[in-house]
């Protein structure tokens, strides 16, 4: 109405211009009504949806309450039945508890009950006893009245005797009593004089055990390889012509050669090689280095011969020197005066029964540093007299005396230490030893010479040798057969299963030792093994 009264005064207060506004204005409002329905119709059908929503949540939420519900009275029985079985569980060992403990006392009063009869026994037996005892008793006092009466007889029966013996030996009481203490000292003194000697074996034997104990340590310690020195070398020859120019027109090169090197060349039919023969290791070093030069340069003839062999002596020099550092700087021997190392490597050429004294000096120098180590001294003495103790075999084809005299003197000249010169002369016993060092050195000397295959043995010895230790084992009743094996260090003794018992094998062993430590020569040890073998055969037809 408001807007149709504005309308009507508009037309009639404005003409065509209030017709205008006044539409518009009608417009409005019709629209602004027609947004008010809109809108109202928009929120009734949003709380339509709200409601329908609310009410679908709620049958969820009751639905999952209901689940929640059923499952929490799942786990509730769950727990029910579990807690009852725990229970039942409980009971039922509480039952057998007590059932065990129902058990022992039963057991305990058994045994109580046992004890209570064995009580009434021993208190039966006890009373028994006593009676036995008083018995006895009565019984003893009689007795001593009785052995009283003969005592008395006795000792009437021993003054008759005495005087009896008196006047039979002609000895009084306090002459007899003289001879018998003499007699009873004289056994005493025998008897004290086994018994110490018995210790005095006893603690050889333990001393020997201890020693053996060191140089087996020494020996595993200090383990070398051996090899015995040839007299002789042989040298290949590309050819069996080169035979021909080496002994020359008329045998002249051979000659100069011969004469250079005062060695011996032995050329035959054997094919491609020339044999040098001489007992002077560094003779023949030379003849071979000079030979191989030779051979390689083609030129040979005297002249060349000679300037090769003498350039060859200044190498083998030159080589001794490095020989005598590498074996002081192997051993771990410093502060020797270069002469003595000169003097040193040339043991690198010398040979003591096909042994190479060099390597037998590193290696009686490493057993008595071991050694010394194993009894707790300085081994560096022990170490520097090993090195140097053959040191004179290096010069003694040159100079008159014994290698210990030489040795003595060349370490007196280079200022060497006492005791070092002290071991060197006593490592032989050409003078008493004095010194622990001058000891290790002995025992390290005979160590290093007396193992297998460090000193060549002629054929012919080893041969008789090996014979003879067969022969003496044969030697015995009930023994079958005999084998050496181990080259002589070890004899397998056979013996008949029906003349020889086992108790009787642990004595042939030790009589089989004993003859042959009374009746052959040998290095080192030999053991002996006794071997009784039983054997029995059936067959299963």
């Amino acid at each position: 109405m408001t807007g149709l009264s504005l309308l009507l005064s508009a037309i009639s207060d404005g003409g065509i211009v209030g017709i205008a506004v006044g539409v518009a204005v009608i417009g409005l409002v019709l629209g602004a009504v027609s947004c008010y329905f809109i809108y109202k119709k928009y929120l009734t059908t949003k709380i339509n949806s709200a409601k329908s929503e609310a009410e679908r949540i709620i049958e969820e939420a009751k639905l999952e309450a209901k689940n929640i519900r059923q499952d929490g009275l799942l786990d509730a029985k769950e727990q029910m039945n579990k807690m009852r079985d725990d229970f039942e569980k409980e009971t039922k060992e509480r039952k057998q508890d007590w059932q065990r403990t129902e058990n022992r006392l039963a057991q305990k009063e058994s045994a109580l009950d046992r004890k209570e009869d064995q009580i009434d026994k021993k208190s039966a037996s006890l009373d028994k006893k006593i009676e036995d005892a008083e018995r006895v008793q009565k019984q003893n006092e009689e007795t001593k009245e009785r052995l009283k009466g003969i005592e008395e007889e006795l000792s009437h029966s021993k003054e008759n005797m005495q005087k009896e013996l008196e006047r039979v030996s002609g000895m009084t009481k306090e002459e007899a009593e003289a001879e018998l203490k003499s007699a009873l000292l004289d056994g005493v003194k025998k008897s004290a004089a086994q018994e110490a000697k018995a210790i005095i074996a006893e603690s050889k034997e333990n001393a020997q055990k201890e020693a053996k104990n060191i140089i087996s340590q020494a020996i595993q310690r200090c383990a070398a390889d051996h090899a015995t020195e040839n007299t002789v070398s042989v040298v290949a020859l590309p050819n069996d012509e080169m035979k021909g120019r080496i002994i020359g027109r008329m045998g002249r090169n051979i000659r100069a050669l011969e004469s250079a090197t005062g060695v011996d060349l032995i050329i035959d039919d054997t094919p491609d090689v020339i044999t040098l023969s001489s007992f002077d290791p560094v003779r023949r070093e030379v003849a071979r280095l000079t030979l191989e030069k030779l051979i390689t340069d083609g030129r040979i003839h005297p002249a060349r011969i000679e300037e090769i062999v003498d350039k060859v002596r200044r190498e083998v020099e030159a080589g001794i020197k490095e020989a005598g550092e590498e074996a002081a700087f192997e051993v771990g021997v410093h502060g020797l005066h270069p002469e003595v190392i000169k003097i040193l490597g040339r043991l690198k050429y010398r040979t003591s029964y096909g042994q190479n004294v060099l390597k037998h000096s590193i290696e009686v120098a490493s057993l008595a540093s071991v050694m010394a180590s194993e009894l707790g001294i300085d081994p560096r003495i022990a170490k520097r007299a090993g090195l140097l103790h053959d040191i004179g075999k290096a010069v003694d084809h040159e100079l008159e005396g014994t290698h210990i005299q030489l040795g003595v003197e060349i370490a007196k000249k280079y200022r060497e230490n006492g005791d070092v010169i002290h071991a060197i002369a006593a490592h032989h016993n050409d003078i008493e030893p004095t010194t622990i060092d001058a000891v290790l050195v002995q025992a390290a000397d005979a160590i290093s010479s007396a193992r297998p295959g460090a000193r060549r043995e002629s054929l012919e010895n080893y041969v008789k040798r090996i014979e003879k230790l067969e022969e003496i084992a044969k030697s015995f009743d009930g023994v079958d057969q005999t084998f050496a094996v181990q080259a002589g260090r070890e004899i397998r003794v056979m013996v008949k299963p029906e003349r020889v018992s086992d108790a009787n094998t642990v004595f042939l062993a030790k009589e089989i030792a004993e003859k042959l430590e009374n009746e052959l020569e040998y290095p080192g040890q030999i053991k002996v093994n006794v071997i009784r073998e039983v054997r029995h055969a059936e067959y299963a037809k």
